[in-house]
């Protein structure tokens, strides 16, 4: 089940002919240069002293638990976590499923079933089981008693995979604010043996018989964390004020905006990329982008309106990650438009859109309209695609890697784009040149003539340009209709 490793191509000599890469090619390249080396510890060391349960995925074992649904959508689940274990840099050995009607409360599996997974465990020499699911810290423990190695679930894979993909400070400080969440309530202490301090009234002079056993390791921990959270808190509350700046920028221009938002890896900033032209970062991985990026576009009408690529979801996505890129994700729920993009290859294309509408009714963005992009049409089952366009009533089926359904997407999104505009007929002097290139610029030009006293301008153009065009175009107009 590891998948191939990749690789990139040679690179030639430098010449001073040669073309400099984009950022996204950079960033690729900082990425693989980091990958994960077989056999080497990862293990994460903390300075403050608070037992961080640092990932070590080398060689894991899959275990999940079949409550509900067909066999088909569990198996699903358990290759898409084979995919997130090796993008987190491990070597996937085996994978089990127990069919249960609701995961065991002490062991998630079973105390047969840990026993016989421990030997698995053993035969395969694995050094880490990954649960499919999210354990609580009772069944954490007593699964790993039984298996004697490593047990995470599926919630710190994903924050170990966000960790390693973050790259801007917003996105450092809103990983870490969701792994401390997340590490809250699994400390692990050695109680009373770990005191720091005296307690009672030892130190205002008490007396005997009043001395407790004052703050131990792990309260001290708690409190750490705690300190910590607040402050990243406070940070995050303080670099969304830039972003809100430039949303009222945006609006104060009234450029609609266009969020991109979908399943990870289905292909959203390959489409960004066709459609803007930028080199944002592209990878055949989860995850690939966590931090998010606004881009300008065009339609072919001249009409401009803003792209933002935003993370990816997935199923089961933790709340803790959810509640810590709220501020990033504001961008889908205040946009005018969604693209939804849905990866046309995979097995369960529906189950991709019920997932991924699921965080968008979490974070309040169920009401804005929505657009289905069924991406990867050169390499999906047209039956299949042809199913999730059936049942999409606006939908538009695309390839962005090659291009196929491009032009169909800019005309559906010229339809579905809100029009804030006026039209508007002025005559322009000839010395305001600047305002028939902002009418270019931010409006939709129907008509353009040239006469003595200027140029006939008849165009949709936003409210603030189009009064502004009516004020400096009104004394020529009527000059022009006294002669």
């Amino acid at each position: 089940m590891t998948a191939p490793s990749r690789r990139l191509p040679d690179q030639p000599a430098a010449t001073a002919l040669a073309p400099a890469p984009d950022q996204g090619e950079l960033d690729l390249q900082d990425r693989v240069a980091l990958r994960r080396v077989a056999g080497l510890s990862t293990e994460l060391q903390d300075i403050t002293e608070v037992e961080y349960r640092g990932l070590r995925l080398e060689r894991v074992v899959l275990i999940g638990v079949w409550t509900d649904g067909t066999l088909a959508s569990a198996e699903n689940s358990m290759r898409e976590l084979s995919l997130l274990a090796e993008t987190a840099g491990s070597e996937v050995l085996d994978a089990l499923i127990q069919r249960r009607g609701r995961p065991d409360p002490a062991t998630y599996v079973g105390s047969g079933k840990a026993a016989e997974l421990a030997e698995i465990v053993t035969e395969a020499g694995a050094d880490t089981v990954i649960c499919d699911g999210e354990l609580s810290p009772s069944q954490l423990r007593r699964l790993e008693g039984v298996v004697r190695v490593k047990v995470i679930d599926r919630t710190a894979l994903i924050l170990d995979i966000f960790a390693q993909h973050a790259r801007s400070k917003e996105g450092k400080a809103q990983v870490e604010l969701a792994q401390l969440e997340y590490l809250l309530p699994r400390l692990r202490g050695w109680g009373e043996s770990l005191s720091r301090q005296a307690g009672g009234r030892v130190a205002g002079g008490g007396g005997i018989g009043t001395r407790g056993p004052g703050e131990t390791k792990i309260e001290t921990d708690r409190r750490r964390i705690r300190a910590r959270t607040a402050k990243l808190r406070r940070e995050i509350a303080g670099m969304a004020t830039g972003r809100q700046v430039r949303r009222g920028q945006r609006l104060r221009h009234e450029v609609p905006s266009v969020a991109i938002a979908g399943y990870t890896n289905a292909g959203k900033s390959s489409l960004l990329n066709r459609l803007t032209g930028s080199g944002v970062l592209v990878a055949d991985s989860l995850f690939a982008t966590l931090d998010s990026a606004v881009r300008r576009a065009e339609l072919p009408s001249g009409r401009q309106f803003t792209l933002t690529d935003t993370v990816g979801f997935v199923r089961h996505l933790p709340h803790q990650l959810v509640d810590a890129f709220r501020a990033t994700l504001e961008e889908i729920a205040q946009a005018d438009l969604i693209l939804h993009v849905v990866d046309g290859s995979d097995p369960d294309p529906m189950a991709q859109l019920g997932a991924v509408r699921e965080v968008l009714r979490e974070i309040g963005a169920s009401e804005v309209a929505e657009l289905v992009v069924v991406n990867k049409s050169d390499v999906a089952d047209p039956i299949a695609v042809e199913a999730v366009a059936l049942r999409e009533r606006d939908c538009v089926v695309v390839s962005a890697r090659t291009g196929e359904g491009i032009e169909d997407l800019l005309a559906a999104l010229e339809r579905s784009l809100p029009r804030h505009d006026r039209e508007v007929s002025a005559v322009v002097p000839y010395e305001r040149g600047d305002l028939l290139a902002r009418a270019h610029e931010e409006g939709e030009v129907l008509d353009l003539q040239h006469g003595a006293h200027g140029t006939m301008l008849t165009a949709r153009v936003p409210a603030w340009l189009a009064a502004e065009l009516e004020r400096i175009g009104e004394p020529v107009a009527d000059e022009t209709d006294a002669r």
